[in-house]
């Protein structure tokens, strides 16, 4: 099996939302990811997507994408993105999951030897404009993802997706990094990041861990090969 990673799809959530308006390479964005996801993706294998799949602002307009997503070849895992409003209940959200979809809150999925676990992670500390408001959550998403690692039990390494990169704008590592280096990580995948602020990015190997940035027009709109198990 192979696991891949494409994150910030964008979907329409039941509206006219055109996202050329970010650049022409976002004109019909959707259909070039399904396209090159039907080109590679197999159905034993599996797509990571870390956060921001639909511009829906309730759970009943998303719907029709994540019904489109689950159509596509493979297993899908997925976590919530600071744009995903219709993301509520995690109960809720579970129930009106194709079944090839799981969403990961703090819990995670176990496939052979390789544990998943995510959460959605928040602005990173030292950033600019960061605020006391902008800790709390941080620190909340902390405990999640340390809620997620915990509940994975005998697993030769585990592959993390963040919807942040767990590094602040000046690509210094957070304590979500320091989290994540006491388990067996191998792997971290992560999105937020479009255009110019792609730039700053971190990726490779830091300490035994492989970050990967999975924005979609970053990955031009192709899933992308993270390892295979």
């Amino acid at each position: 099996m192979r696991v891949f990673c494409i994150s910030d799809l964008h979907l329409p959530g039941n509206a006219d939302k055109p996202m050329d308006i970010f650049g022409p390479q976002w004109e019909n964005h959707w259909d070039k990811i399904q396209r090159n996801w039907r080109g590679i993706v197999d159905d034993e294998d599996c797509v990571l997507i870390p956060g921001d799949i639909s511009w829906a602002m309730k759970l009943e307009d998303a719907i029709g994408d994540l019904e489109e997503i689950g159509q596509l070849p493979g297993r899908k895992i997925m976590v919530r993105g600071n744009h995903d409003f219709w993301w509520s209940s995690i109960s809720k959200v579970r129930r009106v999951l194709p079944p090839s979809i799981y969403a990961l809150q703090n819990d995670s999925v176990k496939i052979g030897r390789v544990g998943f676990c995510g959460t959605r992670g928040w602005i990173a500390p030292g950033s600019k404009d960061y605020t006391t408001h902008d800790q709390k959550i941080f620190d909340r998403e902390v405990n999640r993802l340390r809620l997620s690692l915990n509940s994975v039990k005998e697993v030769e390494y585990i592959i993390v997706l963040l919807h942040y990169p767990p590094f602040n704008d000046k690509g210094e590592p957070t304590e979500i990094c320091k989290l994540m280096g006491q388990y067996p990580v191998k792997h971290v995948v992560y999105g937020h990041l479009h255009g110019e602020s792609s730039a700053g990015r971190v990726e490779g190997e830091i300490d035994g861990i492989w970050y990967h940035l999975t924005s979609c027009d970053f990955l031009n709109f192709c899933p992308k090969i993270v390892t295979k198990i």
